[in-house]
C-alpha cells in the first residue's frame, strides 16, 4: 500500500527545517554577531525557529550572539513569537530599572529613551538585579539615518583583559551601587519601581536584598551589593558582569560631571559605583575597566526588521548616537538564577 504523497512530503521538510536558514560569521573580519539569513524566499521565522528551538540554543551557547536578518518582521507582534519559540516564554519586566522606557506590550518595551546625541556605554542587562535575564532580545523596527548601531563585547573576554589584581580586588570586596532619588535629578523612585507606595517599595527591597533609607521630603535612598563576577551557568566560565564602569561617577560627561557633583557631591549622585565595603573604586582602575570593553567593542549597522539574541551574561551592548528616527525594541527572558519555592 502506497504511503500518502501529502504526509511524506510533510515529514522530509519537518526533519530538514536546518536548511531554511544559512548561517556565517557577520564578516571575514569579525565573527560575532552570527548572522542568521534565510537560504530562500519566504521563509518563516516564527515557524522555523518553533522546529529548531534546540539548534538556536546550540548556536546561541557556541556564539554568544546571534544576528537574524533578511526575514519578514514587520512588527513587533512577530518578534514577540520568535522570542516565545526560543526562550522560557516568560518576559521579564523592567523594575529597578536606571532608564526610562515605553512599553510596547507586557514585556516588550522600547529602548533605553536617551538623548540621540549621547553614547550609552557598554553595559550588561540587570547585573545590579538579585535576578538577571539570561537571553537579550533586540528587534530593528526603524533604522536611522545614521549611526544608533547596538556596539557588543563579549564579557568574559572583557574579564580576561583585566588585570588579575584588579579581578582579585573586585571578587574580594564586590561592588555597590549607591542611588538617591527625587533629589530633583535622574529618575523618581515612583518611577524606577513602578509603584507610588512606599510600603510596596520597601517589600520589593526586602525581597532583593536592597537596603533603603528613606530620607527628608519622600526622598530615598538605596544600596544594592552585588557580585562583580559571575560565573556561566552552562560553561562556568568567568564574565565581567557588572556595571561598575557605567555607573561610576567617573564615567560622567562634561559639563554635567562637574554641575552634579557641585550640587549633591559624589555621595550624593542619582548613582555611583563603590567596593562593596563602601570604599571609593580608584577612577584609575574604572579606566582599566573602561578599556577592556572597549578593546572587546564589535558593531554592525542595523537593517529594518533584524533581530539580535544576546546570550547576556557574555555579551555586553551599548548604544552610539544617531540622527534620524530610530525605534528598537528589547525584552528579557530566562531568568537566573532559578527562583527556589
Amino acid at each position: 500500500m502506497k504511503k500518502p504523497i501529502g504526509k511524506a512530503k510533510r515529514k522530509a521538510i519537518d526533519t530538514d527545517t536546518k536548511s531554511w536558514v544559512k548561517v556565517s560569521h557577520y564578516s571575514p573580519t569579525q565573527p560575532s554577531p552570527l548572522l542568521i539569513k534565510p537560504a530562500f524566499d519566504n521563509v518563516d521565522i516564527v515557524a522555523w525557529a518553533e522546529k529548531n528551538s534546540e539548534y538556536v540554543e546550540t548556536l546561541l551557547l557556541e556564539n554568544r550572539a546571534l544576528l537574524f536578518r533578511g526575514f519578514n518582521v514587520p512588527d513587533y507582534a512577530i518578534f514577540e513569537k520568535f522570542i516565545m519559540a526560543t526562550s522560557d516564554k516568560k518576559l521579564l519586566e523592567y523594575k529597578d530599572r536606571t532608564t526610562p522606557r515605553d512599553k510596547k506590550s507586557s514585556g516588550i518595551y522600547s529602548s533605553t529613551i536617551h538623548p540621540a546625541d549621547q553614547t550609552i556605554e557598554l553595559h550588561n542587562e540587570g547585573t545590579y538585579w538579585k535576578r538577571w535575564p539570561l537571553k537579550l532580545y533586540f528587534y530593528s523596527k526603524t533604522t536611522p539615518n545614521s549611526g544608533g548601531e547596538t556596539p557588543i563585547a563579549d564579557t568574559r573576554k572583557v574579564y580576561q583583559r583585566i588585570p588579575e589584581d584588579i579581578r582579585q580586588t573586585f571578587a574580594e570586596k564586590k561592588i555597590a551601587l549607591v542611588r538617591n532619588f527625587n533629589d530633583g535629578f535622574g529618575l523618581t523612585w515612583q518611577e524606577v519601581f513602578q509603584s507610588t507606595d512606599k510600603n510596596e517599595v520597601e517589600s520589593y527591597c526586602q525581597e532583593n536584598d536592597i537596603q533603603c533609607h528613606w530620607k527628608d521630603d519622600g526622598r530615598l535612598r538605596t544600596v544594592q551589593i552585588r557580585e562583580a563576577i559571575q560565573h556561566h551557568p552552562q560553561t562556568d566560565e568567568p564574565t565581567w558582569f557588572n556595571h561598575t564602569a557605567f555607573f561610576h561617577w567617573s564615567s560622567l560627561k562634561e559639563p554635567m560631571k562637574s554641575l552634579l557633583i557641585e550640587e549633591y557631591g559624589i555621595d550624593g549622585l542619582p548613582y555611583n559605583v563603590t567596593y562593596g565595603d563602601g570604599d571609593a573604586i580608584e577612577e584609575s582602575v574604572v579606566a582599566i575597566i573602561r578599556q577592556a570593553y572597549q578593546d572587546e567593542r564589535l558593531q554592525f549597522p542595523w537593517q529594518p526588521g533584524d533581530i539580535m539574541l544576546l546570550d547576556n551574561m557574555s555579551m555586553a551592548h551599548s548604544r552610539n548616537p544617531f540622527e534620524g528616527e530610530r525605534q528598537v525594541l528589547v525584552a528579557m527572558t530566562n531568568a537566573y538564577p532559578e527562583q527556589t519555592t
